[in-house]
């Protein structure tokens, strides 16, 4: 399993990202790649604390015994989660057992050079404590039910910007979405009275955090719509307040994966203090410009007094209050995600009632986002192969197979924008019709005299905008990442900006064939040179799972259809058939020219790329595609066909890789 060099693959690691590059240095000359096999056990509940483990590649399944003795999975880990810390820094065995998933590869550091580099990168220290303390303050309180939990602080600074809404309808995103305990948390000053339980029609006790309280499981409301809530009351002006609370957070870290803490709308030491005890801080905002100034300020607060990094500050813009448009001072704010406005009466529980909703959407989103259950695909090159994707899409729509982004190159990024724009898989498979005849495929090509290419693809261009028109990146129901090569840079280029047609005509510009695209200032070409199987790009924007479909065939593919020619060569001759044979054989099978030698020469170099490319992803989809050559595009239904075939024969595995 290969990769970039190890400095750059810390770097990435969201633990190490926010260090500057000394001490990304440090953890690189005291840490080693290791690899592990699918089914291996990296340690075993009981095991003596060797080392630390971060995932690279991979995923990892945590373990652990019930109190009778079963075994009980807690966790998957995926790329960026860390593991076997709580037992370096306590000296004591391993209380969980972690295996390999499928083939891994993890940034090891011994324990010894673990404990050293926390000495010499105190920036390191401070930023696990917060995790850190938590979970070996909850070691001893009763048997380990949750390997980790969440803790999401939801904030504004002024009321009335949707912020207990938009809490709850996350808590019942995310319920939905991972199926996973979640408990919300509605904190407000003690002479103040809870709002949730008014709108959901319940009543409950509230915990005073100022003074004594006896066993916390008696205030706490079970399943109300599928999550549980708590009501705390503070003072601000007592320190036991942020202490009681601290000691509240103690507790249930253990029940649940995700703590939702609604905090009021005041800037006050306790809820700063709350705030800085949180994995995330969720800002609501609006577009007036005096909302978006005191946002600024707040998170300068957050940074400068609690320490909170940038990256664990997500903002969101709530579109359905304050002015309609900005009215500037908001360029200081990168906004996580959007709330479009409730059109109609407002519900509580949009997210339950109205899920076709755009409020409803945006807030599954967020949930899938926070809750680390993306689904990515990537699209692969292939000129003719490429329209195996319709086949597999089909599957995907008929399965109700979740896709939250999707990356293409060439091909792959032409019927992946057709797909993302609105068109079903069966309607982009009649969009090729006009392609099944070979005279309006050459139609196509408008030749030029060769110094860049032989092709100008004006018509091509033509033809896409027939179906895509201006649309851009904008106009798209589900994120996309179009990859092209950036010739002078000799890098890939990401494209997400623009129009559509654009993007694609610069990864679809064969090098050789195609003259180089030319966007603004820069000349770019086909995506599958640099990256035939988009999966890193995927893989870099934290996506959790990633399912590939690499329609390229390999040298064993190849190899196999050569000799299946030959035979049938052979079964020729022995019919005495051979000169009618042979002529058919040629005119449809020998294509010796200059699309097929550039074609081939590029494609011998994408085959060790796309084997690289390929450990980025969960799920690899390889349609048989023999009989079948990459100029065949009126063929397009039988492509659809064997990507049809791959995805059915894989559906259960992908199932149980989104699932997990």
């Amino acid at each position: 399993m290969e990769i970039a060099n190890k400095e750059v693959v810390i770097a990435e690691l969201p633990l190490f990202s926010s260090l500057d590059q000394r001490a990304r240095q440090v953890i690189s000359q005291h840490s080693q790649l290791f690899e592990v096999e699918k089914g291996k056990v990296i340690y075993n509940e009981g095991d003596p604390p060797d080392a630390f483990y971060c995932i690279i590649i991979g995923r990892v399944v945590i373990e652990g015994r019930g109190p009778s003795g079963q075994v009980r999975v807690l966790e998957y880990l995926h790329h960026g989660k860390y593991f076997g810390i709580i037992s370096i820094l306590t000296g004591e065995p391993h209380s969980v057992t972690a295996r390999a998933l499928n083939d891994c590869l993890l940034l090891k550091i011994s324990k010894d050079d673990f404990l050293a580099i926390l000495k010499d990168v105190p920036q390191l220290a401070i930023d696990l404590s917060r995790t850190l303390s938590r979970r070996l303050k909850d070691k001893d309180v009763h048997h380990k039910t949750i390997f980790e939990s969440t803790i999401i602080t939801i904030i504004s600074c002024y009321p009335n910007l949707g912020k207990t809404l938009y809490t709850l309808n996350l808590a019942l995103g995310l319920q939905k979405e991972t199926a996973k305990s979640v408990i919300v948390l509605e904190v407000l000053p003690s002479d103040k009275k809870p709002s949730l339980p008014e709108r959901l029609h319940f009543s409950c006790p509230c915990i005073l955090l100022s003074a004594s309280f006896g066993s916390l499981e008696s205030f706490i409301v079970k399943g109300t719509k599928g999550f549980d809530y708590i009501s705390l009351g503070y003072d601000a002006q007592r320190e036991i307040s942020l202490k009681n609370f601290l000691a509240i957070l103690t507790l249930l870290v253990n029940d649940y994966h995700y703590l939702l803490v609604d905090l009021p709308s005041v800037v006050d030491e306790f809820v700063l203090g709350a705030a800085g005890q949180s994995d995330e801080v969720h800002i609501l905002a609006s577009k007036d410009r005096q909302v978006l100034a005191s946002t600024i300020e707040l998170e300068q607060k957050l940074k400068e007094r609690k320490g909170i990094q940038t990256a664990r500050m997500k903002f969101i813009l709530n579109e359905g209050v304050g002015s309609s448009s900005f009215e500037g001072g908001g360029e200081g704010v990168h906004f996580f995600a959007t709330l479009p406005k409730i059109d109609g009466s407002i519900c509580e529980t949009e997210v339950l009632d109205f899920p076709d909703s755009p409020y409803a959407k945006a807030i599954r989103r967020i949930s899938r986002t926070v809750g680390e259950r993306l689904v990515g695909l990537a699209l692969g090159v292939g000129a003719a192969y490429g329209f195996c994707h319709i086949g597999v899409l089909e599957v995907f729509e008929q399965e109700n197979i979740p896709i939250d982004i999707i990356s293409g190159s060439s091909i792959g990024a032409l019927i992946a924008s057709l797909w993302v724009t609105g068109r079903s898989a069966q309607e982009i498979l009649r969009l090729t019709q006009e392609l099944t005849q070979k005279k309006k495929m050459w139609g196509l090509v408008d030749l030029t005299f060769p110094s860049l290419g032989f092709i100008k693809g004006r018509r091509l261009y033509n033809f896409l905008k027939r179906y895509l028109g201006d649309k851009t990146f904008y106009d798209i129901r589900i994120p996309l990442k179009i990859v092209a090569s950036d010739i002078h840079r000799k890098e890939a280029r990401i494209l997400e900006k623009g129009k559509l047609v654009d993007a694609i005509m610069a990864s679809c510009s064969m090098p050789g064939v195609f003259r180089p695209f030319q966007l603004k200032d820069e000349m770019l070409f086909d995506g599958g040179v640099v990256s035939p199987l988009p999966t890193e790009v995927l893989f870099k924007l934290g996506v959790n799972k990633i399912i590939a479909v690499n329609v390229t065939p390999s040298g064993e593919d190849v190899l196999r259809t050569n000799q299946r020619l030959k035979g049938l060569v052979d079964n020729a001759k022995e019919k005495r058939d051979k000169i009618g044979f042979l002529r058919d054989f040629f005119s449809r099978r020998a294509r010796n020219n200059i699309l097929d030698i550039i074609f081939r020469s590029i494609e011998l170099m994408q085959s060790e790329i796309v084997q690289q490319e390929s450990s980025f992803a969960d799920v690899v989809l390889h349609p048989d595609t023999q009989g079948l050559h990459w100029l065949e595009f009126h063929k397009a239904s039988e492509f659809a066909l064997r990507g049809k075939e791959e995805a059915r024969r894989n559906i259960e595995r992908i199932r149980k890789v989104i699932q997990q």
